[in-house]
């Protein structure tokens, strides 16, 4: 599973050598936001270093690149560095894509093909998403909140964000990729209540995890987004009884007085695939 993704700035060797053991799914180092024009080439020339370094901890390591014209060099780095992904900002064509997927192959001699995360950040990279959802290599979609509303000339509210991330988060499911994100993401994270609640919302709605910038939420998301012993458990029954009644020529039928017909057969199945591939995972 992939339920928490936490970023650690790319030239803070104190966060990154204690990254991989934070408990998360994914390590974002970041080369974008978090790291001045300055110390930029730096980070990048620390990836070699920083990614098998942070993967000892078990999990795996995404790089955030910059939308601009460090994005080749920086790409090709996380990508020799033996990144499982990049986390790519302002992505508004899927032909971006495509491009950098070509210019990547060279860099990937005895590794596997880099996988991309995009991010949708402006109103033609929410316009075009359903083509970026399809694109080559794209994994997962996440939204860039702050950004997206900068573009609406907005403010970074729930209520503005709501639409905007939802229609990423649909263009994933379409897809069969990967959704980020929590529709009342909050910048607060000693507000642990306020995170849970965000969090479980987001699960709801089918959102497979979302990130974080400090480490005390890794646990929250960890939580929030895995199946609980409870569903698990009536998962397990719903499969043993469809088969049972399958068996005996029934499509619907009645479980502990309850309803079952296909689609919630099929949510159970989905339920224990991701359960069993997570763990397959760690």
């Amino acid at each position: 599973m992939t339920a928490s993704l936490l970023y650690v700035p790319g030239n803070a060797p104190r966060f990154l050598e204690k990254a991989g053991q934070r408990g998360a799914d994914v390590v974002i180092i970041d080369l974008e936001d978090a790291v001045p024009e300055a110390a930029k080439t730096d980070a990048r020339d620390g990836l070699a270093h920083w990614v098998p370094e942070v993967r000892k901890g078990g999990c795996q390591v995404f790089v955030r690149i910059n939308q601009s014209d460090r994005l080749p060099e920086d790409a090709a780095a996380a990508t020799r560095a033996g990144a499982d992904a990049l986390y790519i900002p302002k992505v508004s064509d899927a032909g971006l894509l495509a491009r950098l997927s070509g210019g990547l192959e060279p860099h990937e001699h005895g590794r596997s093909p880099v996988a991309f995360v995009p991010l949708i950040e402006d109103m033609t990279g929410l316009f075009e998403v359903r083509a970026i959802a399809q694109a080559p290599r794209v994994i997962g979609l996440t939204a860039g909140g702050e950004d997206l509303a900068t573009a609406m000339n907005a403010k970074p509210t729930p209520e503005v964000l709501r639409v905007p991330k939802l229609m990423i988060h649909y263009a994933a499911k379409e897809a069969g990729i990967l959704s980020f994100g929590m529709l009342r993401t909050t910048v607060d994270f000693v507000d642990k209540d306020a995170l849970r609640a965000a969090a479980l919302e987001a699960r709801d709605f089918g959102f497979d995890g979302a990130s974080c910038i400090h480490p005390s939420v890794v646990p929250i998301l960890n939580e929030c987004f895995a199946p609980n012993e409870a569903e698990v458990e009536w998962a397990r029954k719903v499969v043993a009884a469809n088969i049972e009644n399958a068996s005996a020529g029934r499509g619907a039928f009645m479980l502990d007085g309850k309803f079952v017909d296909a689609p919630i057969v099929t949510r159970a199945e989905k339920l224990l695939a991701r359960l069993e591939k997570g763990r397959a995972g760690t």
